[in-house]
């Protein structure tokens, strides 16, 4: 049986949350401020919290803080009660490591679902945590793993919704993302509303590494394209270990050139390309970064701001590709039937 933990400072919330949280068959725990939430929290150990943002004595995000450093509860999946709707409050809490939202007033469905699906997803990233841990060797050099895996053992995975956005133009940077699962896009974003996507990374990419070392504010947005599971390395921590190993510095110089030469390709590709040669570009370089070989799942639009054209552009070059015999497409699925031929479409 699931042990429900709820930090509710109005009686009437916490208990008819509880009432039908126990009625589907869930232990529930209950604390009237955040001071006993957390008392409660480290006894117990519940597999789940629900916790209130505006609080008396404690609020939310002090409970999640104080949660957060100690190790035997910094892992237990964390989501937020809360009345207020501006972007700012959602932004504060996923940064601190919330793993989800429940707006109030919420319906008994809600609840459960919400409840349900995230430990449901925490026992399955459970049981391939090592798998995904172990995989670091993938991301480069062997210091640089070996020095990544210190770096996030005290971590906690955060979540992230599709359409759900990591951080806006503007902020500024709290640290490094470093994706484990899912898929992330940046977005430039003109006066006009039409939007530029400026890079696409998948897992084991870095995102904001540009703006960390720069100690600057971002200068794109970026959003999951998919649920999406990340580590953010705090940024004194990342400073530190780069300034701290040459190998490591190394590495994540390879890493920035990498990106400034992908997106100085955009350019010219904006530039001199024609629009048949832009999209088969895009749709090449995708196919090589998804999980299906040559098979990806993106939205017209998305497609239309990765390459940098009208979308209607999109929709009557991918018709003249399918009858070309290059892709077929079902709804939002594109698949590449003849990636040789699209590599090699003439400007």
């Amino acid at each position: 049986m699931n042990t429900i933990l709820i930090i509710e400072d109005n009686t009437d919330i916490r208990e008819s949350s509880a009432e039908i949280l126990e009625l589907s068959g869930y232990h529930v725990l209950q604390a009237e401020n955040g001071k006993i939430g957390i008392q409660l929290a480290a006894q117990h150990h519940p597999d789940l919290i629900l916790c209130d943002i505006m609080m008396p004595e404690l609020d939310g995000y002090g409970v999640l803080y104080l949660l957060a450093k100690n190790k035997e509860t910094a892992e237990i999946p964390f989501i937020f009660l809360t009345a207020k709707t501006d972007r700012s409050d959602f932004r504060k809490g996923m940064e601190m490591g919330a793993d989800d939202y429940l707006t109030k007033p919420y319906d008994d469905m809600e609840l459960l679902h919400a409840v349900e699906a995230r430990i449901n997803k925490y026992k399955r990233q459970h049981v391939h945590y090592e798998s995904i841990f172990n995989g670091l060797e993938a991301l480069g050099t062997v210091p640089l793993a070996n020095e990544l895996k210190e770096l996030i053992s005290d971590r906690k995975l955060r979540h992230f919704k599709k359409k759900q956005i990591l951080y806006y133009e503007g902020d500024s940077p709290q640290g490094l993302y470093l994706i484990m699962e899912g898929s992330i896009k940046t977005i430039k974003i003109a006066p006009d509303g039409r939007q530029l996507i400026t890079g696409l990374y998948k897992q084991n990419d870095y995102i904001g590494m540009d703006a960390l070392i720069m100690d600057q504010p971002f200068n794109d947005t970026a959003e999951a394209v998919e649920h999406s599971s990340l580590y953010l390395l705090p940024k004194e921590l990342v400073i530190n270990l780069i300034n701290k190993s040459h190998d490591v510095s190394r590495q994540f110089i390879r890493i920035l050139c990498r990106n400034v030469h992908e997106k100085e390709e955009q350019l010219l590709e904006l530039a001199y390309l024609s629009v048949r040669k832009r999209l088969a570009q895009v749709l090449v370089c995708l196919s090589s970064k998804a999980p299906v070989a040559d098979q990806l799942n993106i939205s017209r639009e998305e497609v239309a701001e990765l390459a940098g054209i009208a979308i209607e552009s999109v929709r009557r070059t991918l018709t003249d590709f399918k009858a070309e015999g290059m892709i077929e497409k079902n709804g939002s699925m594109i698949q590449l039937v003849n990636v040789e031929k699209l590599s090699k479409i003439k400007n």
